[in-house]
């Protein structure tokens, strides 16, 4: 087998790597074999930010950025992206002729809060530092320094993609976008100056023009010489891609590798093929139809969350809370339903909105696809019901019905909840996850839609609990009943993120949460404290 060549844009340079192997991740590639140094390795899962890169892909002749953790992303998979790093913020970017913004208004006032830097003098082609770093200098926000890099480029993914576009940079926006840093000395509130202070300095852009040119000549899928056997494949349409997958079955399939690569990380595993799903430009889609709309399995989870919370705003604080915006970035819906980890919070969601899956395989010269209800594709622990040629392509979502709505429930509405149970309040893994989808008519719950995660060895849905519910009254009387049955429905496990008597407990209470925020005048709700 034949390793493709790697190739991507760094440092205003087309970069040309041949050997590298399909198991190998940007991480390595980046501090190895291109000495980036500034980006460091901390926790090898994704969830320290210490690692921390900003992607550039060609969107609609834009470039679009996105903040990653590279210490789980797999190389190959920026084939024809442009990749940042905190080394390079100060190379390929021109000054934007516009005066400083004025400070936020969120922002509190300091009488030791440094005056605003000055514009680059006549001649000077661009800054020492760029905004995000120069604004972490002027408000103190790195200590020990180990993290900052990979503050330094989730702020820099930020001035991208929100302060050159003119939208605010408020405290709680950029908390969100922060959710995937962590610093060990606590320094969150000198970080969150910065994320503010950055707005306010004179402006650079990237020289987008030139970075699109370089893309243009990269091909997305490398050329391969005539009768090469190459070990990381990443085909361009559903069709090669199926086609790919009927003649490698035994290939690791990866999309956004959020889970897979911590597999290389910290279990060491080596891959002798991967196929590489996010290539295909079918399944990068979101496509909006009369009764639902269908995800692409290619879809990142930042985007696909977006989605559905366009139909249910209710959704925003649980889509932020998934995951940090890097792991959003870079994991996908289709994948996180296809790994099937019974923590996964998508699916108890999915299955709370009545989602189904399409799985699709090319057979004898033709493209065959099957849809079944997400509930019944689990089979068992991280076991699901795929044919060695089949690969998941869309999850369709149906749309709310006529007067949903987050407030008290009224005729016909979805009545729609989800909690989201974790040690730390972001980034974090659900110790329980439960979704409440219930109809309401004439007093009476019509229908009853229960997904949950955590209390079994697949994301489930409480079959037992909805009959309990459906054609009770809207009261407080039928919750307490169904969480009683909810409690004997599963039997789930001590674990390192909360015992089986914890989880129960749980159980019992969160239908009670879920009424009292719907039916008690000022419910106390943790999102509001946070």
């Amino acid at each position: 087998m034949k390793h493709p060549v790697l190739q991507f844009v760094h440092r205003g340079d087309i970069v040309r790597l041949s050997d590298v192997p399909p198991s190998r991740t940007l991480l390595e590639v980046l501090r190895e074999d291109l000495q980036c140094t500034a980006v460091k390795e901390g926790c090898g899962e994704g969830d320290c930010g210490a690692c921390t890169v900003v992607l550039g892909e060609t969107d609609n002749g834009t470039l679009r950025y996105r903040a990653i953790n590279s210490c789980i992303r797999l190389a190959h998979s920026v084939q024809g992206q442009a990749v940042w790093t905190a080394d390079d913020l100060t190379t390929g970017m021109v000054p934007v002729a516009t005066a400083a913004r004025p400070k936020a208004a969120s922002q509190p006032a300091s009488a030791s809060e440094p005056a605003p830097a000055s514009a680059p003098a006549p001649g000077q082609d661009r800054p020492a530092l760029h905004p995000c770093q120069q604004a972490m200098v002027d408000c103190h926000g790195s200590q020990c320094g180990f993290c900052t890099p990979g503050f330094v480029m989730s702020l820099f993914g930020m001035y991208q993609g929100k302060v050159l576009k003119g939208a605010a940079m408020d405290r709680a926006t950029a908390q969100a976008d922060l959710s995937g840093n962590l610093c060990r000395c606590t320094g969150y509130r000198p970080i969150l100056d910065a994320a503010q202070r950055m707005a306010e300095l004179p402006r650079v852009r990237v020289d987008e023009a030139a970075v699109l040119r370089q893309l243009q000549s990269i091909p997305t899928e490398p050329a391969l010489d005539p009768g090469s056997n190459p070990d990381y494949l990443a085909p361009a349409t559903l069709a090669e891609l199926l086609a790919a997958r009927a003649a490698v079955p035994l290939a690791q399939i990866v999309a956004g590798t959020t889970d897979v690569g911590l597999w290389v990380t910290k279990q060491h595993r080596q891959f002798e093929r991967v196929l590489d799903v996010t290539r295909a430009a079918e399944l990068r889609r979101i496509e909006r139809y009369p009764h639902h709309i269908a995800i692409g399995a290619a879809v990142p989870l930042q985007d696909a969350y977006a989605a559905l919370v366009a139909d249910r705003p209710q959704l925003r604080k649980f889509a932020e809370r998934f995951a940090g915006l890097p792991v959003r970035n870079s994991g996908t819906l289709g994948g996180n339903v296809a790994n099937g980890s019974p923590i996964g919070d998508s699916m108890p969601l999915l299955i709370a909105l009545g989602a189904s899956l399409v799985l699709m395989a090319a057979r004898q010269g033709r493209l065959v696809s099957r849809e079944l209800p997400l509930e019944s594709f689990y089979t068992g622990y991280r076991k699901n019901q795929l044919a060695a040629d089949e690969l998941l392509a869309w999850i369709k979502v149906p749309l709310p019905t006529a007067g949903a709505t987050s407030a008290a429930p009224s005729v016909g509405a979805e009545y729609l909840k989800v909690y989201k149970i974790s040690k730390r309040q972001d980034d974090d893994i659900s110790a329980v996850c439960l979704a409440l989808n219930l109809s309401v008519r004439d007093g009476l719950i019509t229908q009853a839609r229960i997904g949950a995660g955590g209390v079994a060895a697949t994301p489930a849905r409480a079959w037992q609990t909805e009959a309990a519910l459906e054609g009770q009254p809207w009261s407080r009387a039928s919750l307490e009943q169904a969480a009683q049955v909810l409690t004997q429905e599963f039997a789930p496990i001590s674990d390192m993120r909360a015992s089986a008597d914890y989880r129960r407990g749980l159980l019992a209470q969160l239908p009670l949460r879920y009424w009292e925020e719907f039916e008690v005048s000022e419910p106390v709700r943790l999102e509001d404290l946070s």
